[in-house]
């Protein structure tokens, strides 16, 4: 009787190929979500120039923002009253008086003057003698349009905004399902083609070799005493390698972003308001410490600032959660935005700290701000873009030597390194020394 080959081991290999590639074929496929549908609830302005005075709103929001956004909302009390629909309230004729000097006129006795005045915690409202009566008929113009109405999408015929919705998902799931028909087809037909083999191999009288068994991989190994030392070896090199890895990350938080208990975001504060570093962190220009800035300082501005403009949103914070965000900040400090005063209750807060160099690293914030002139970027990355600050650089041992290594020492303006400076420039033969050429590598620099 004739011997061939193993039909059904070659057979079986065909199977299995054809069942990894239905495997890969199904999974490689992914839908793609299509970007979340416009928001349906966008704003519809119906504003148009008010008819008391027949300025120009377009100018009159300009005004308005320079001059008036400080103090005054148009649907909301701030430091003075909502100015949505003053010229219902007073006539113009006082209005000009009132917005060019309105001390001069509470001091004339006027009643209306006086009680306004008095409605409003008696808060002096600055002098605007620079506007004429054109710009303040644009202001007015611009506080006599009718408030923006939502348009909200009809019932059952958008989906909510901020869902994701799937495009071309019904034809996708029509092209999968036809590649897992061809996959299971194929299938199919090899296991057909492999039982026809068998029968005509039996019918001719071919023998169909029988699976060899395979030797034991285990055994083979261990009787080769050099492959076991090579292993050994290797594993106890890798070892070493990943314990060492691992020790050496210990104490180190690059990345480290906590949530804090009031939601302060650097990309809308540093970013798209543009406040330096500094203003927040005064004491980094003269203390060893950056310091955590007091929430007075966020009063500053926040007392006029109660809630964010619709464009500073995202998808993933939205203006409610931001406008909730100020409400704990006033509910700290104690502060009620109705009556624009302090109630003297206060809260304390509790800051979650990112920055936390050992106890036996001495590190001063105003030599490398003042003094070096270094960016706050330099250490803290790019906090203009961060909603959340995290941890930017490794803050290890290794990494201050190589910036000492690399900083070169400024010399603009810095009269008490000019001596130092232009001996040790001589002695290393170059133009501009490094940190590390004037000192910034010894020992009792940095550890005490």
């Amino acid at each position: 009787m004739k011997k061939v080959g193993n039909h059904n081991s070659i057979t079986r290999k065909l199977f299995l190929g054809a069942a990894f590639t239905l495997i890969f074929s199904l999974t490689s496929l992914a839908q793609e979500a299509a970007p979340a549908a416009p928001d349906a609830s966008a704003t519809v302005a119906t504003a148009a120039p008010a008819a008391v005075t027949g300025g120009d709103a377009a100018k009159g929001k300009e005004l308005f923002n320079a001059n008036c956004a400080a103090c005054h909302k148009l649907d909301a009390k701030a430091t003075g009253p909502a100015l949505r629909g003053i010229a219902a309230k007073y006539e113009m004729a006082w209005l000009y008086k009132w917005i060019k000097n309105s001390s001069e006129l509470i001091k004339s006795g006027d009643a209306q003057a006086v009680k306004v005045y008095e409605e409003n915690n008696k808060a002096v409202m600055s002098a605007f003698p620079q506007l004429s009566n054109a710009d303040i008929d644009n202001i007015i113009a611009y506080t006599s349009e009718p408030k923006a109405e939502v348009a909200l999408p009809p019932v059952g015929s958008a989906a909510v905004p901020g869902t994701v919705v799937a495009d071309n998902g019904t034809s996708n799931n029509i092209i999968l399902g036809a590649l897992a028909l061809v996959m299971i087809i194929l299938v199919v037909m090899l296991f057909l083609v492999n039982k026809i083999l068998l029968k005509i191999a039996k019918v001719n009288g071919i023998e169909v070799a029988p699976k060899l068994p395979m030797p034991s991989l285990w055994k083979a190994f261990a009787k080769n005493q050099f492959l076991i030392l090579v292993s050994a070896i290797f594993l106890l090199l890798a070892s070493a390698y990943f314990v060492y890895g691992f020790l050496m990350q210990v104490g180190v938080d690059q990345g480290y972003a906590p949530i804090q208990p009031i939601h302060y975001s650097h990309r809308i504060h540093a970013g798209s308001n543009g406040i330096s570093c500094k203003y927040c962190h005064s004491s980094s220009r003269v203390s060893k410490h950056s310091g955590i800035p007091s929430l007075n300082v966020c009063m500053n501005c926040h007392k006029s600032i109660a809630e964010v403009s619709d464009t500073t949103a995202t998808p993933e914070y939205s203006k409610a959660f931001y406008d909730g965000e100020i409400q704990k900040l006033y509910k700290a400090v104690g502060w009620d935005a109705t009556n624009q005063k302090y109630t003297g209750k206060t809260e304390p807060v509790k800051w979650v700290r990112i920055h936390n160099l050992p106890s036996f690293v001495y590190f001063n914030h105003s030599q490398h701000v003042n003094v070096a002139g270094i960016e706050c970027q330099t250490c803290h990355g790019p906090v203009q873009e961060y909603e959340i600050q995290k941890q930017f650089a490794p803050l290890t041992m290794g990494w201050c030597i190589d910036c000492h290594r690399k900083t070169e020492v400024k010399m603009e303006g810095n009269e008490y390194y000019t001596k130092i400076h232009d001996e040790l420039s001589k002695k290393y033969g170059v133009d501009k020394l490094t940190a590390a050429q004037m000192g910034g590598l010894e020992c009792g620099k940095c550890h005490y």
